[in-house]
C-alpha cells in the first residue's frame, strides 16, 4: 500500500522552504503587486531556485539537477501555496522542465540552476489531451511568460505538431485576477529550434500538462491549509458577545467541515504526486480526482476565511483577498474541475450526462 505520509526528508525540505520564504516574502509584498505589477520579486525566485536549488528538483544529476521526484516537488508547492509566493516555479521547474525531460533534451540543464526560466506557451487553461497548437500569432493567456528566457511553443506546421524552442518572444502583460501569477500574451519571434515532431511532441506536452495539474493540487492544498489555520486562530481570539466566536456552535461546525475537506484534499493531492513519482498506471485517475476536488476546496477555504473573519477579512490590508484570488485563478488553471470530472468519467467508464 502506498505510504502517503511525509518522510523525514520531505519534512526537512518543507522546513527549509518555509524558512526561506519567510525571509523574502510576505503578504504585504504580494499585495504591492496589485498597485505596481512591475515590483521586483526576483529575491523570491533567487531564494527558491538559487539558494535552495529547487529549480532543478526534477532534473537528474547528470544535467545539473537534484534528481528528486514529484513528492518532493509537491512539498515545495504546498509551501508556495501557503504564501501565494510570486514565483513561476510550477510553470518553469515543473511544466516546462517535464516537457524537456520527456524528450530527454539537454536544454533542461539550462533550467536546473534557476539562472534561466522556461515556459510552455499554451493558454493557462489547457490540460493534457485538450489543447491546440498555435499556427502563428499571439498565444494568450500564458502564465510564467514574464521574465522567461526559453519559450517552448507547440506549433502546427503542415498538419503536424512540433514543439519549437524559441529564445525570444514578444510578451505583453495582461491584467490578471491573481497578480502573484501574472498572465501575458506571447508571440514567439524568430524561427526557433524544433525539439520534437508528431507523437513525440504531443506526448511531451501532455506529460507536462499532466504533471502541472497533478502538482497544482498540492499548491491548492497549501493555500487551503493556510486559510483554515488562520481562521481557526482568529476564531480563538475574536470576542463577540463576551465570548470567542470559535465557541459558537455554528462556527465550530463550519470549521470542522472545512477541516475534513482540507484533509481529504491533502490525501488526493498526495496520491496524485505519488502516482506521478512512481509512474503508476493509476496516475491519470489520481490527477483527475485531485484537480476536480482540490480546486473547489481551495476556493471554499478562502471563501470561509473571508466570511469568518468578518469585516476585517474584507479589507485590502488583510491577506485573505490574495488567497481568494489565487484560489479562484487556480480553479481555472490547467483545466476546470468540471473538465477534470468529465475526464475522470471516461477513465473509470462512467456515463456522462
Amino acid at each position: 500500500m502506498t505510504d502517503l505520509l511525509y518522510s523525514d526528508v520531505e519534512e526537512s525540505l518543507r522546513s527549509s522552504v518555509r524558512g526561506a520564504l519567510g525571509r523574502v516574502t510576505d503578504s504585504a509584498r504580494v499585495a504591492a503587486l496589485y498597485d505596481d505589477p512591475d515590483a521586483d520579486t526576483s529575491a523570491v525566485w533567487s531564494a527558491v531556485a538559487g539558494d535552495l536549488g529547487l529549480a532543478g528538483l526534477l532534473v537528474p544529476g547528470e544535467w545539473g539537477g537534484v534528481g528528486a521526484g514529484a513528492r518532493e516537488v509537491a512539498v515545495v508547492l504546498e509551501e508556495l501555496g501557503r504564501t501565494v509566493a510570486p514565483v513561476p516555479f510550477l510553470e518553469s521547474a515543473v511544466i516546462a522542465t517535464t516537457a524537456l525531460l520527456e524528450l530527454e533534451s539537454d536544454v533542461v540543464a539550462s533550467l536546473a540552476d534557476g539562472g534561466q526560466r522556461g515556459v510552455l506557451v499554451l493558454p493557462w487553461s489547457a490540460r493534457a489531451g485538450a489543447w491546440t497548437a498555435t499556427e502563428g500569432g499571439a498565444v494568450t493567456p500564458v502564465a510564467g511568460a514574464l521574465g522567461a528566457d526559453l519559450f517552448l511553443v507547440p506549433t502546427l506546421v503542415g498538419g503536424t505538431v512540433q514543439l519549437v524552442l524559441h529564445e525570444s518572444a514578444t510578451v505583453d502583460p495582461i491584467t490578471s485576477l491573481d497578480m502573484s501569477r501574472p498572465l501575458a500574451a506571447v508571440t514567439p519571434t524568430g524561427e526557433g529550434r524544433v525539439l520534437a515532431k508528431g507523437d513525440a511532441a504531443v506526448a511531451a506536452v501532455d506529460a507536462a500538462l499532466a504533471a502541472g495539474a497533478a502538482l497544482l493540487a498540492s499548491e491548492q492544498v497549501g493555500l487551503a491549509q493556510w486559510c483554515l489555520e488562520t481562521t481557526v486562530e482568529y476564531a480563538k481570539t475574536r470576542v463577540q458577545f463576551a465570548r470567542p466566536i470559535g465557541s459558537f456552535q455554528a462556527i465550530k461546525h463550519r470549521l470542522a467541515d472545512l477541516y475534513l475537506e482540507v484533509a481529504q484534499a491533502q490525501a488526493a493531492a498526495r496520491y496524485a504526486a505519488d502516482t506521478l513519482a512512481t509512474g503508476d498506471a493509476d496516475a491519470p485517475v489520481a490527477q483527475a480526482v485531485a484537480q476536480s476536488y482540490c480546486s473547489d476546496v481551495a476556493v471554499h477555504a478562502a471563501e470561509e476565511a473571508l466570511q469568518l473573519h468578518g469585516g476585517i477579512g474584507m479589507t485590502w490590508e488583510h491577506a485573505i483577498h490574495l488567497y481568494l484570488k489565487r484560489a479562484k485563478s487556480d480553479q481555472l488553471a490547467l483545466g476546470t474541475p468540471a473538465a477534470h470530472r468529465a475526464d475522470l468519467a471516461g477513465l473509470v467508464d462512467l456515463p456522462q450526462h
